[in-house]
């Protein structure tokens, strides 16, 4: 897109909420939910309001980066303790776990829109996400969440763009989705696995690792997921052994090595077929 068709494109957006009067954005400090909420504050001014759910499966310093962009956004924000580890559904890590999340976001979002007389609840899902396994999206459909960023028709190219256009410093952050999606499917969410998680990733992007997951298998094993480039790094003899005796003081039993490298949603291909047609949504374009 030229600077152009990004402008038109990012007015449409605003266009798009300011006949709305008043909303709350399920903002989580990404690119997509900051696009959201830059937008609803530009059309809406103070009758936008930015909520973030905070809880155990929130990556260490990603509060922080929400709460620092809204306030350089301007639109007012606030944040919501959610309490999906008290759901057994979402303990037991099915692959609709990410359902089980939203519902609980969504129903916590509902109740603060009825005690603040808002209706109209806006999240940051855009065009690649439809057509797609996203159990948080049946979520949001449920409890008529609106999608403004799909509803204009914008991927994640188009979201990023606006960003950078605006002045987001984000534009280009990578995807961070909860602490959860990185344990397998079937492995009890815990406190003490997320935090570990949360620990083993936190170490190893302090020796420099850029994009990566640490993904907890059955029996305190751990695959590292790294960027292609950074895989060649694990040759040597002393970084390797200092990350093993690194994950082992956490707490893992086992470290492994991915050597497809960094992918999201990795554990996308062991969802049944069935779950994946019954939590796959419509496109749109």
């Amino acid at each position: 897109m030229d600077a152009s068709q990004i402008t038109t494109r990012a007015e449409r957006l605003v266009a798009e909420i300011r006949p709305l009067g008043r909303c709350i954005v399920a903002y989580s400090g990404g690119v997509d939910s900051a696009v959201v909420a830059y937008a609803a504050h530009a059309a809406l001014g103070d009758g936008a309001l930015a909520i973030t759910g905070s809880s155990a499966s929130l990556a260490s310093g990603e509060l922080d980066g929400a709460i620092r962009i809204a306030r350089a956004i301007g639109i007012q924000h606030e944040t919501l303790a959610t309490d999906e580890l008290a759901d057994p559904q979402y303990l037991r890590n099915a692959p609709d776990r990410c359902f089980h999340c939203k519902t609980e976001l969504y129903s916590k979002l509902e109740q603060e829109g009825t005690r603040r007389g808002i209706e109209v609840i806006l999240n940051g899902a855009n065009v690649d996400d439809l057509g797609d396994f996203r159990p948080g999206m049946k979520a949001a459909s449920q409890h008529r969440v609106r999608s403004p960023l799909a509803d204009c028709g914008l991927d994640k190219n188009a979201v990023r763009a606006i960003a950078k256009h605006w002045g987001i410093e984000i534009w280009d952050k990578p995807a961070t989705p909860c602490l959860s999606s990185r344990l397998a499917y079937g492995v009890a969410v815990s406190p003490e696995r997320l935090a570990m998680i949360d620990q083993a990733e936190t170490a190893l992007r302090k020796l420099g690792f850029g994009n990566l997951r640490v993904r907890l298998h059955e029996n305190d094993l751990a695959r590292l997921e790294l960027s292609l480039a950074d895989l060649a790094r694990m040759a040597d003899a002393q970084l390797r052994s200092d990350v093993a005796a690194e994950l082992r003081r956490i707490g893992f039993r086992y470290v492994t090595l991915d050597l497809e490298g960094f992918r999201s949603g990795s554990f996308q291909q062991l969802v049944p077929m069935e779950e994946l047609t019954r939590f796959s949504q419509p496109s749109r374009a």
